[in-house]
């Protein structure tokens, strides 16, 4: 029961990812992004999977740790994307 209420968790708060990704993607600009922000997130997933991994508790509940580090690393793309935009910006 506590995988199942885990998983669901990280699949409510890792409902928030995707929208973030696209909205940072369309706005073409890194303003209001925190780099610091995005490394935590990044950690805190890679410790969740590294604790599953330890724990041997390798299951679905892993797969959804997965997803939410690759959504959350896409973001970190996307934050470096935009702020060269923003440097592009600045010059001209």
């Amino acid at each position: 029961m506590s995988e199942i209420l885990e998983t669901i968790m990280l699949i409510f708060f890792g409902c928030s990812w995707p929208i973030n990704l696209i909205k940072n993607y369309k706005c073409r600009s890194a303003e209001g992004m925190s780099i610091a922000f995005i490394l935590l997130l990044i950690l805190g997933y890679i410790a969740g999977i590294g604790a599953k991994i330890i724990a041997r508790h390798i299951n679905y509940v892993l797969l959804v740790y997965i997803l939410n580090l690759i959504m959350v690393s896409a973001n970190l793309i996307v934050y470096f994307r935009n702020r060269a935009l923003d440097r592009k910006k600045k010059v001209v």
